[in-house]
């Protein structure tokens, strides 16, 4: 086969030898220039091309290469400048001019505006040249879930209320700076005071701290209502900041309201109520049965028997295991236009609709690796049921690799739009070593 041939080649070349990853997707994007093209439409938005003058933005491969090369290496942006001209094999892969590098914020500029729909395509189209490799066969599937953390402290409705304060006097400076004529009055020296008591009070007094602190809380709201309310005439940085204090106010609003509600009223908050973070408000709170509470996103992943995640889906709220068994398997079926003969998942998964919902499928040996009731595993053998039940398993180092080798234990990338592409960056470059790990045997 041409890529295994191509790639032989490259890798007999020192360089690449000590890189057989890079060396792998570079073959790939050379011998497939369809897959940049997936992203082209998102990196040139909003962009005018242009005959005249010095180039000296990246083309899109060059920035799809860079983003493949940072999560590789798990660098930030200034990282993968520094690389351009420290790393002989960083400019080789990017195919940049060692003595013209591009800055990091044109790199995250562009690399930013991908969305996690087209990198989806992306993922499901390398996965789909492994199948043409024979890397993976999609006989066997198996299903299981994590959680990804937000980059959030632990919530806490004083702290979310001491963040709120804080918040809405850091844009209100910013905007004094850029406009004359604004005053307003600062309680962030008797909010902080008063953080910090609540942190160390218990008891009855805190209940009369958290009425100190919402007082507080509602003369700042009205000293950015105030300033807002003015008629200046502001700039365009000065507009962005008026909506930013616009929107804050209603952020405000809501953690009052759950503040109140819980410290003063006593009363509980339903969780799809609350917000746990006034800087990364996509966040959701994750409780799987009596493990310790996380903060971020739910992940439900899909491998097969090459250890290639094969269907990644990011999820909003909190939902149960057994209600994305039945989406995951129509979505492998539909992508990749064949039924798994096996499928193994978690306990969590289990239950008689999504059994028989696999069985009409087509899928013959479907395996849950805890069964309750009058549920059972429907296999061959009583030896596959064991022998799916162990290899389901794998799927916990499967996890473990991606998030710690990839850096997605916590999401540094803001917004949930960002969330997302971060998660699938990770998935995309962790499938691009499971490859060149198979690739490297028969080479």
């Amino acid at each position: 086969m041409k890529l295994f041939e191509d790639f032989k080649i490259k890798f007999e070349k020192p360089d690449w030898s000590r890189n057989p990853e890079l060396g792998l997707i570079d073959t790939i994007l050379e011998l497939h220039p369809h897959l940049i093209a997936l992203l082209s439409e998102d990196i040139t938005l909003g962009q005018k091309p242009s005959v005249f003058g010095r180039k000296d933005t990246p083309s899109v491969e060059q920035i799809v290469r860079a983003a493949i090369y940072k999560e590789f290496k798990g660098l930030d942006y200034r990282q993968l400048e520094y690389h351009q001209t420290d790393s002989r094999i960083c400019a080789l892969f990017i195919k940049i001019d060692e003595l013209r590098p591009y800055s990091f914020q044109m790199y995250q500029n562009h690399i930013s505006k991908i969305t996690p729909e087209n990198l989806q395509k992306l993922m499901l189209g390398l996965n789909k040249l492994a199948i043409e490799a024979g890397i993976e066969d999609l006989k066997s599937i198996r299903q299981d879930s994590t959680v990804v953390e937000a980059n959030i402290h632990h919530p806490t409705n004083n702290s979310l209320l001491w963040d709120c304060i804080k918040e809405a006097y850091r844009l209100l400076g910013h905007l004094k700076e850029e406009l004359d004529g604004i005053n307003y009055r600062d309680y962030t020296v008797q909010a902080k005071k008063t953080y910090f008591k609540i942190n160390n009070t218990k008891g009855d007094k805190r209940k009369d701290l958290f009425l100190n602190q919402l007082t507080l809380f509602v003369k700042t709201i009205n000293q950015v209502s105030n300033v807002i309310k003015k008629k200046l005439d502001s700039s365009i940085k000065a507009m962005g900041l008026i909506l930013a204090l616009e929107h804050h106010i209603k952020v405000m609003e809501l953690v009052y309201d759950m503040a109140y509600t819980k410290e003063i009223k006593g009363e509980k908050v339903p969780n799809e109520e609350k917000i746990f973070s006034i800087y990364e408000q996509h966040t959701d709170i994750i409780v799987k049965g009596s493990r310790e509470v996380q903060f971020g996103h739910k992940i439900d992943l899909i491998s097969g028997k090459s250890n290639l995640i094969l269907h990644c889906d990011v999820l909003r709220g909190n939902p149960s295991d057994s209600k994305l068994f039945a989406p995951a398997l129509d979505s492998v079926i539909e992508d990749y236009g064949k039924v798994p003969r096996d499928y193994a998942t978690d306990g969590g998964y289990a239950s008689l609709a999504n059994q028989s919902h696999a069985m009409e499928k087509g899928v013959v040996n479907i395996v849950f690796n805890k069964i309750v009731g009058s549920l059972q595993n429907l296999a061959s053998s009583k030896n596959m049921e064991t022998r799916l039940k162990k290899w389901r398993s794998g799927a916990e180092a499967i996890i473990s690799n991606i998030k710690r080798g990839f850096n997605l234990v916590r999401c540094t990338w803001k917004g949930w739009e960002h969330f997302v592409a971060k998660v699938i960056w990770s998935i995309i470059a962790y499938n691009i070593r499971v490859m060149t790990a198979h690739i490297v045997k028969l080479v």
